[in-house]
């Protein structure tokens, strides 16, 4: 299906039926690496994948921020009249889910977010040599969002309300672990898993582990 919100046109898959969520992938993705753990989320709640603008299905832009990819979740929200959903955003989803968590803080009834990152700073630096060497190359807008967003403060951290989740692979080859970690001590209240043996993506992509996962933290399921 298709929604238009700040001038575009988002994609997204709606399934199943009950409290809602919704999904938002990484960098160069689209909606279909939930295929799985949409699947089983759609058993008990009302899932909202999402395509990102510039991604899958969603309509081309020119340039990419942030910013302006929190606004489109926020809009689709509004448009759809969706109450307190909560929201799982992987990598650069998880970065829109918090700069949706600081601009609209009672919007989300719940924030989980798992490889995301407040600057640039807190990538490897091996992961940046690769991507600006990408960069130079390509000159994709989408490696050069990586390498210039997002830029979240402390302080902004501290102002998130809702209840979050932070996860990140043991063997996580973006976000520094210390970046992590840094995240979940910034945000009042969240609660921080590292999964052992895990990479950036490995229990994300088509994985039926990401359900288990993050089941206790959705907690008890309320149909609507």
């Amino acid at each position: 299906m298709y929604i238009k919100v700040n001038g575009i046109e988002l994609f997204y898959e709606k399934t199943g039926q009950g409290n809602p969520i919704i999904l938002l992938h990484g960098n160069g993705q689209s909606h279909a690496i939930f295929d799985v753990l949409t699947k089983q989320l759609s058993q008990n709640y009302t899932v909202y994948a999402i395509d990102s603008r510039d991604h899958g299905k969603s309509s081309k832009v020119e340039s990419l921020d942030y910013k302006d990819m929190m606004e489109d979740v926020a809009a689709f929200i509004h448009e759809l009249n969706i109450e307190k959903p909560i929201l799982y955003g992987f990598s650069d989803g998880g970065n829109i889910g918090l700069l949706l968590a600081i601009h609209y803080p009672y919007m989300l009834s719940r924030l989980i977010i798992s490889g995301a990152n407040i600057h640039p700073s807190g990538i490897r630096p091996i992961s940046v040599f690769v991507l600006r060497l990408v960069y130079f190359f390509t000159r994709s807008r989408k490696f050069k969002l990586m390498l210039t967003q997002p830029n979240i403060s402390i302080t902004e951290l501290n102002s998130i309300v809702a209840p979050t989740l932070v996860l990140a692979g043991e063997k996580n080859e973006f976000p520094k672990y210390e970046h992590t970690q840094l995240i979940a001590d910034n945000i009042p209240n969240s609660e921080l898993k590292i999964l052992k043996g895990e990479s950036h993506g490995s229990y994300i992509i088509n994985s039926e582990k990401l359900y288990g996962i993050i089941k206790p933290f959705i907690g008890e399921i309320v149909q609507q």
